[in-house]
C-alpha cells in the first residue's frame, strides 16, 4: 500500500522530469495523505503537463463525490476489472505521481506498529505510476484525482511491510514516457517490483502517524536500522 507520502517542490519536479517552468509555487509536502492536493503529471495534448489532483480517485461516475471505499491505491492485479479503475485505464489516464519517498508500517509481535521512511539510492526524485479521473457533479463542478498503483512487495517491503506485503509500483527513468504516451501494452508491461537494492529504509518517529504532521522532521531516522 501507499497511503502517505513525501512530494517534492515544484522546483525539484521541473528538474527530475524536464518539465518547463511553470510558476505555480508549489511547496514539498513531507506527509501527503488521501484526500489532499498534489502534484501529478499527465500527458496533455502530446506533452507533459504538471497539475494539482487530488489523492484519491473520484471515478467519473460518482458525480464529483468521494465514496466509501479507499481509492487512493489501485491494485495491478485488478486495474483492468475494478469499477473505479478500469475506466481511467481503458482511456489512457495515466499519471506519474513525483515523490521523494514514502512511509509503510511495520507490524510488531506486540501488535503495536513502527513507521519506515522509503527512499531510493539511485535517485533522489523519482514517480509512483498513477491514474486520475475527472468527475462531474450536478452543478457542473469537476473533480479531477488520482490513485497510486500497487503491487506485491519486493524483499525489502516485504520484511517492512510485512501485514500485507505490498508495495507501490515505482516507474524507472526510462519507464517514466512509456507509463504516460505509450500504449496499455506496453504501459501494463513497464509495473515491476523496483529493486530493492536501489532503496533503503529507516524507522521515523510516530508522529507521521498523524496527517496533520507535515514537516522535515518526519523523514529524520531513528537510532536503530531496520533488522
Amino acid at each position: 500500500m501507499c497511503g502517505r507520502y513525501v512530494s517534492p517542490d515544484e522546483a525539484a519536479i521541473e528538474r527530475a522530469f524536464g518539465l518547463p517552468r511553470a510558476g505555480r509555487g508549489l511547496a514539498a509536502h513531507y506527509n501527503l495523505a488521501p484526500s489532499e492536493r498534489a502534484p501529478v503529471i499527465r500527458w496533455i495534448d502530446g506533452g507533459a503537463q504538471l497539475d494539482e489532483l487530488r489523492f484519491g480517485l473520484v471515478p467519473f461516475f460518482a458525480k464529483g463525490q468521494p465514496g466509501r471505499y479507499a481509492t487512493f491505491n489501485a491494485r495491478v492485479e485488478t486495474l483492468e476489472t475494478s469499477a473505479s479503475f478500469r475506466g481511467p485505464w481503458r482511456r489512457a489516464q495515466r499519471c506519474l505521481v513525483p515523490a521523494l519517498g514514502f512511509y509503510e508500517w511495520h507490524l510488531n509481535p506486540d501488535g503495536s506498529k513502527q513507521p519506515y521512511y522509503v527512499a531510493l539510492t539511485d535517485r533522489p526524485v523519482f514517480a509512483f505510476a498513477g491514474l486520475w479521473d475527472r468527475s462531474v457533479a450536478d452543478d457542473g463542478t469537476a473533480l479531477e484525482s488520482f490513485t497510486i498503483i500497487t503491487m506485491s512487495a519486493n524483499a525489502l517491503l516485504s520484511r517492512i511491510h510485512n501485514a500485507k506485503r505490498r508495495m507501490p509500483a515505482i516507474l524507472t527513468r526510462e519507464a517514466e514516457r512509456v507509463w504516460l504516451a505509450g500504449s496499455a501494452a506496453a504501459a501494463h508491461a513497464v509495473l515491476a517490483r523496483y529493486p530493492d537494492a536501489a532503496m533503503r529504509a529507516q524507522r521515523v518517529s510516530a508522529r507521521v502517524n498523524s496527517a496533520r504532521n507535515d514537516d522535515p522532521a518526519l523523514i529524520a531516522p531513528l537510532p536503530e536500522a531496520i533488522p
